[in-house]
């Protein structure tokens, strides 16, 4: 009898009914897409933290020793905005397309484009230019996620500040119009140095 159950059992293993290939291949399925999506967002996650960040020489021995000098970096109360939280969009969609697009910043990395700071200098303005326009284009979304007008008491802030903020509001402005250079150095021949 044990030889019969064993043949049955193998005959079922070798031609499954299509009931059993169904449930089969959906909860292996659903499986699979749970280790794959776990797997793929934690490495995207990995990639958002300062230490993958400055893992190259080309950010570490350059924006990263600027960007140690600011507010972002330390301050008061010390809530530390590290390179994600400025250059890397917190929704999905937004993440993903700005994770396609810096695989051009390692391409130029691999090609060594930017391996020396003399290189890093020289493409400074135009790297800087990229990212002003696209914060530009979303309306400064990264720097929205911790300062926002609605929540700013421009009473409280000194003259200067209170008064370019009403401003910026009252013309529409968005945050990069106004604040480059807010973490990182800004870079030789900006248009704006040439008006003053």
């Amino acid at each position: 009898m044990a030889d019969n159950e064993k043949s049955g059992l193998l005959a079922m293993l070798r031609r499954p009914s299509a009931k059993y290939s169904l449930l089969s291949l959906l909860v292996v399925g659903f499986f699979s897409g749970i280790f794959f999506w776990g797997g793929f967002n934690t490495a995207m996650e990995a990639t958002n933290t300062l230490e993958f960040c400055i893992g190259c020489h080309e950010m570490r021995d350059n924006v990263y020793v600027e960007y140690k000098k600011t507010i972002h970096y330390a301050n008061r109360t010390g809530v530390r905005a590290v390179c994600s939280d400025c250059h890397v969009p917190k929704d999905w969609t937004h993440k993903m397309i700005r994770k396609i697009q810096a695989s051009k910043e390692l391409w130029g990395k691999m090609t060594g484009i930017i391996d020396t700071p003399e290189k890093f200098a020289a493409h400074r303005l135009q790297m800087a230019e990229s990212e002003w326009a696209r914060m530009k284009g979303n309306d400064s979304r990264e720097c929205r996620n911790c300062h926002s007008f609605d929540a700013m008491d421009v009473e409280k802030q000194k003259l200067r500040g209170s008064k370019m903020h009403k401003i910026g509001v009252a013309e529409k402005k968005t945050c990069i119009d106004c604040h480059k250079g807010i973490a990182h150095t800004k870079p030789k021949g900006m248009k704006e140095d040439e008006e003053e």
